[in-house]
């Protein structure tokens, strides 16, 4: 199935993390998410039924889902769903499970501190002693065994925009015209 859902909601599990004897890491979550409703009555806010998900990340996403989420943070989920009907002691229902593809903290909610790791760092296949060390109470990056396979990656630094930085082609200021003089074309509208 190719159904792609995104959903915001609240982590109501602690992550559970393992790695396979194949050295897959797999992280699993469940998340509520709840609805908000405006009651024209009482005129207030009120809480409308939440919907259940069961969330996993494969591989690096399941290793940097463990390393940064817990129970209570809100958060943006979008994956592939998958529908189940179960039966368990008499009882049964329907499940709603995600593979997740992307998972992020949800920003209108709070501020989140995102730091890019070269891609071997997270990945549980790495090879023994190729990947670096990363330090969970800073957030460093520290390199155990030198490996010439992998050298060390630049940092880009995130507060640039793509236009301002060395090399750009199309950067903004190109685009712009001195003051009092129309542009020679109009910026933003294709011409017809």
């Amino acid at each position: 199935m190719n159904d792609t859902i995104t959903v915001c909601g609240i982590v109501a599990t602690e992550p559970r993390h393992l790695v396979t004897e194949t050295g897959i890491a797999i992280t699993s979550l469940r998340l509520a998410s709840p609805s908000r409703r405006w009651d024209r009555q009482t005129s207030t806010w009120g809480n409308g039924p939440t919907n259940w998900y069961t969330v996993t990340a494969f591989r690096s996403l399941a290793a940097n889902v463990n390393r940064s989420l817990s129970k209570g943070d809100r958060v943006v989920v979008t994956g592939r769903v998958r529908i189940r009907n179960w039966e368990r002691d008499g009882r049964g229902g329907t499940s709603v499970e995600i593979d997740a593809e992307g998972i992020g903290h949800d920003l209108a909610w709070g501020i989140s501190n995102w730091m890019r790791l070269p891609r071997h760092v997270t990945e549980a296949t790495a090879a023994p002693g190729s990947s670096p060390r990363v330090d969970h109470d800073t957030g460093e990056v520290h390199e155990d065994i030198p490996d010439a396979a992998h050298p060390p990656v630049e940092a880009v630094p995130d507060d640039t925009h793509p236009d301002e930085r060395q090399g750009a082609d199309d950067s903004l200021a190109a685009m712009l015209t001195p003051a009092g003089e129309p542009p020679d074309h109009p910026v933003g509208l294709d011409a017809a």
